[in-house]
């Protein structure tokens, strides 16, 4: 009797350890899950250190930003005049730098709404097709990084290019309906575009998508990331990020080669799923939907570092412009690489 009495008690004990085992590895779980939402990486610098200013660039991409973010502001189908008044400032600015601009229209709620066109027809290689996009509309906000710092880029980006002879064919794309309620449905604008690009058979090479690309921050704890991945990531909000699925590793990666070689602008490099949230959250999804694997995002990482994101007080002011025309000389560098 005792026997069997010493025994449950023993089991019970052990159930007890286990019990108390098992809370204890939660604990540890979820503190370091916590604490790896932040990046461990403390030795990144800030590229501002080493690096000569191209002022009229860093002056002409604020008044692109002022102009959108500021005096048009919130601009969507439900804020449709400003939606308008943006698809005309960005079709006039293609148009001033000798752009022929093309419109793709489509209907959203009864409203028309375009993708605006930008072409840099190529030599040899003219079949062979590149874009660089950024989506104009915003949600509910100004939208200075989300995304008039991606749309000013692409500005200047056509600018640069104008004057320039490529192989291949180059396409500039203001793309509209990025966000919600259109964001990931077939009314996004770089999804009807993708849509037509199969249908039409368009040989695209490559896709970069520009989406929040203009806040940049030295302080420590800047940047956070879904659980787990700070482990390896930057401390500090100070980079360019380019993310993709394992089909665009090789435009990751050339990418990644480009900047760091010119040495431009620090830049971090994601490649997985789109089960990690924020991978696919931008216009180059779309293209993966019609089987163009070869698209990436460029983003300073939006709301995993800017804590404007989506909010009133995404505002020109908050921008840091000289890494912004750091960033935008460095994907210069890119397409003229991708473009040979």
């Amino acid at each position: 009797m005792f026997q069997r009495f010493y025994e449950e008690v023993e089991k019970l004990k052990r159930r007890e350890g286990m019990i108390t085992w098992l809370i204890l590895v939660l604990i540890i779980f979820i503190i370091v899950a916590k604490a790896s939402t932040f990046g461990w990486r403390f030795w990144s610098k800030s590229f501002a250190e080493v690096e000569k200013e191209n002022t009229q660039l860093v002056e002409r991409l604020k008044q692109h930003v002022y102009t959108l973010a500021h005096q048009i502001g919130n601009r969507n189908v439900f804020k449709y005049e400003a939606l308008e008044e943006a698809a005309k400032y960005i079709s006039k600015e293609f148009e001033s730098f000798g752009y022929k601009v093309e419109f793709q229209d489509y209907s959203v709620y009864g409203k028309k709404t375009s993708n605006i066109i930008a072409t840099k027809k190529g030599g040899e290689k003219s079949e062979e097709i590149i874009i660089i996009g950024a989506h104009y509309d915003t949600r509910y906000s100004p939208g200075a990084d989300d995304n008039a710092s991606g749309v000013a880029t692409l500005l200047e980006l056509a600018r640069s290019f104008s004057t320039k002879n490529t192989n291949r064919t180059v396409k500039f794309i203001a793309f509209v309906n990025e966000e919600r309620p259109f964001f990931k449905t077939k009314d996004m604008g770089s999804y009807v575009y993708a849509r037509q690009a199969r249908e039409n058979k368009e040989n695209i090479k490559a896709v970069i998508a520009l989406d929040s690309i203009g806040y940049y921050r030295n302080e420590p704890n800047s940047q956070r990331y879904p659980p787990f991945f700070g482990i390896f990531y930057p401390n500090k909000g100070n980079f360019i990020c380019v993310a993709g699925n394992f089909s665009s590793k090789w435009l990751i990666k050339k990418i990644v080669s480009i900047f760091k070689k010119k040495k431009y602008f620090p830049i971090e490099s994601f490649i997985g799923p789109s089960s990690v949230p924020g991978v696919d959250y931008s216009d180059h999804w779309s293209f993966w939907q019609e089987g163009y694997l070869s698209a990436v995002v460029i983003s300073d990482t939006a709301f995993y570092r800017n804590p404007h994101h989506h909010a009133d007080s995404d505002t020109y002011q908050t921008l840091d412009y000289k890494s912004l025309a750091r960033v935008c000389e460095g994907l210069e560098e890119v397409l003229t690489d991708l473009t040979k």
